[in-house]
């Protein structure tokens, strides 16, 4: 039976942060890789800039939520007595920066949250960015999907689109 530990030696390993629910659950993943195996953390916020702008705006209220985003990792890893880089990117596609960054600092794994959440039907959202991710990263990727919510907080985890 697994205790859902990581198993596997990764020598670098991109987390993939952007301020959400499971923000928490992919920073305790990496610090538990980083003090079990010695693997370098590198948390990774990105901004998505639509057509609108040019990549080097700055888009109202970014800076501050990455700030927050990478100082909690920061913080925790502080707490844990293990190093970890922080990285800020703008970029039009939030999947393709994040595999970009980590093929660039030669990551050998990715790990992304998914927020339990539905889509107007009952199906299952998995977003835009893990699927990218999943097709398009040459490191391994592990995705940790928050746990399902109380039955009261159910209603809340449809999305409207």
């Amino acid at each position: 039976m697994s205790t859902g530990r990581v198993q596997q030696r990764y020598r670098r390993a991109v987390l993939g942060l952007n301020g959400g629910s499971t923000d928490d659950l992919v920073i305790a993943a990496g610090l538990e890789m980083a003090k079990a195996h010695e693997t370098e953390l590198v948390a990774l916020h990105v901004v998505e800039v639509d057509w609108r702008h040019d990549l080097d705006d700055v888009i109202p209220g970014s800076r501050e939520l990455a700030s927050t985003v990478l100082d909690r990792a920061e913080g925790a890893a502080e707490r844990a007595d293990i190093r970890i880089a922080t990285e800020l990117l703008q970029a039009r596609e939030i999947g393709a920066a994040l595999v970009d960054e980590a093929v660039s600092l030669e990551a050998d794994v990715i790990i992304l949250g998914l927020p339990y959440r539905k889509k107007r039907g009952g199906d299952f959202a998995l977003g835009r960015t893990i699927p990218y991710v999943f097709e398009n990263a040459p490191s391994a990727v592990v995705v940790i999907r928050e746990p399902l919510p109380e039955p009261a907080d159910a209603a809340a985890t449809e999305r409207k689109d």
